[in-house]
């Protein structure tokens, strides 16, 4: 299995097939155009200037999971850091150690890239997901998250 950044050398295919496999977290949580948007959004984060990134394991020619990221600059952090804004592992392929594998790319790639930290949000009956985050280092910040949508 191999874990990459999607970047403007890949194909229409990679961005599909990405999409494809998020599918199967957005199906009870996108909207009516969650596919439409996950492709332009995937297409967006391999541009150059983007501060939006999409790494992908693949075994083979499959998609087996990604994750989906976004730079942001933190007065807190003095810096850059990351929202780690989607983690997912086709259902089928969990529990083989994917997520991990992701993870720690994602955290490779941010020592790399001098981010001061990153940020995410699990659901909080999600015990496997955060024992995965826990075993990393990750620990528990308590706040409120509020959205606005147009």
């Amino acid at each position: 299995m191999e874990v990459y950044e999607l970047t403007k050398e890949h194909t229409d295919e990679h961005i599909h097939k990405t999409a494809d496999l998020l599918m199967g977290q957005m199906e009870s949580i996108g909207g009516p155009n969650a596919y439409e948007n996950m492709v332009t959004v995937i297409g967006a984060s391999m541009d150059e200037n983007s501060h939006a990134y999409t790494f992908v394991a693949q075994d083979d020619d499959r998609i087996l999971g990604a994750a989906f990221l976004n730079v942001q600059k933190s007065l807190m952090k003095g810096g850059n850091f990351i929202w780690l804004n989607d983690l997912y592992v086709n259902v089928k392929h969990r529990n083989q150690g994917i997520a991990k594998k992701l993870l720690l790319y994602v955290v490779h790639w941010a020592e790399q890239h001098d981010m001061k930290g990153i940020e995410l949000e699990t659901g909080v009956n999600n015990q496997a997901t955060k024992a995965l985050y826990n075993s990393l280092g990750f620990y528990d910040v308590v706040s409120k998250r509020y959205g606005f949508q147009f």
